[in-house]
């Protein structure tokens, strides 16, 4: 009995020492440098859905009030040119408009940024915006796809008929250098791994025409994968480049840094990264405003 005890015990402490060892690896918060007009940063954030259905608890409108003030924060401190969101969602069930509290709420508190890939409900799914700084960048086109076997049909369910999942995209022309780049910003599907691969499947064939024609392409958002996964390598078969985010990017909502990065930034064309890219691993105002963490990197444009 005393050695399946002792058997158990070492068992827990490797499970323990392992466990934390992840955690440091996948930890760190580096302090963001500052900005330049002779760089652009770029952005991509997974901000959760608000539940409008629930008063209180996880992700309800409740929950709302308190993560809005710490979200404003994050927003502020990452002082991205473009940032690419995913899951900004106020979601009041099937067929129920009920607007976008947090779209609404970074717009109402930073003046100096519109929004893209957006429109009317009916017309254009606006649950992955674009932000930008309207001082630098004037927006040229947008528009969208949807992960499914109906790309073009707005709403169409997804390749196995789950929710559905789409990229939106916006085209841009930097009023300081007269560059054009265009922004596609994804969000692949986190419980089916088919639908992951069928999605970025598509995700190539629509940006292989526009890397062909010479644009600068950034490619960005939550792929729910880590590098060396095949859904990263169909894009970096495709051609992108995706910058070397390490560590966690998703903290389950609690700052628990178990996995690798599953949101990346990736790059077609002339842009070149500048420096390493930086997560944000940390609270703002003493609360976590998203189960995400925000992914920033500095790019030259030339």
């Amino acid at each position: 009995m005393k050695r399946i005890l002792k058997i158990a015990l070492g068992v827990v402490a490797i499970l323990v020492t392992a466990v934390g060892c992840q955690l440091v690896r996948n930890s760190g918060d580096t302090p963001l440098p500052d900005t330049s007009q002779d760089t652009l940063r770029v952005a991509t954030y997974n901000v959760h859905y608000i539940n409008m259905r629930k008063e209180t608890g996880a992700w309800s409108r409740g929950d709302w009030e308190r993560r809005k003030g710490p979200m404003d924060l994050a927003f502020k401190e990452i002082g991205a040119d473009v940032i690419a969101f995913q899951e900004m969602e106020s979601f009041g069930g099937r067929n129920v408009d009920a607007g976008n509290l947090t779209l609404d709420w970074l717009l109402a508190n930073n003046s100096d940024y519109a929004a893209a890939a957006v429109g009317e409900r009916a017309t254009f799914p606006s649950t992955q915006p674009i932000l930008y700084r309207k001082d630098r960048l004037e927006m040229l086109d947008q528009g969208w796809f949807f992960f499914s076997e109906t790309p073009d049909v707005i709403y169409s369910p997804t390749f196995n008929g789950s929710f559905p999942a789409f990229a939106s995209w916006a085209v841009f022309r930097d009023q300081q250098s007269d560059d054009v780049f265009r922004v596609v910003n994804i969000h692949t599907d986190y419980a089916s791994r088919t639908n992951r691969l069928r999605s970025v499947e598509l995700v190539a064939e629509r940006i292989t025409p526009w890397a062909d024609a010479g644009e600068a392409l950034f490619i960005v958002g939550d792929l729910n994968a880590r590098f060396g996964d095949q859904t990263v390598e169909i894009l970096q078969n495709a051609g992108v480049n995706f910058a070397p985010v390490t560590g966690t990017t998703y903290h389950l909502n609690h700052g628990i840094n178990l996995f690798s990065a599953i949101d990346h930034i990736g790059v077609m064309g002339s842009p070149t990264v500048v420096g390493d890219p930086i997560v944000l691993r940390r609270q703002f105002d003493g609360e976590w405003p998203t189960d995400h963490y925000p992914v920033i990197v500095d790019f030259d444009l030339q």
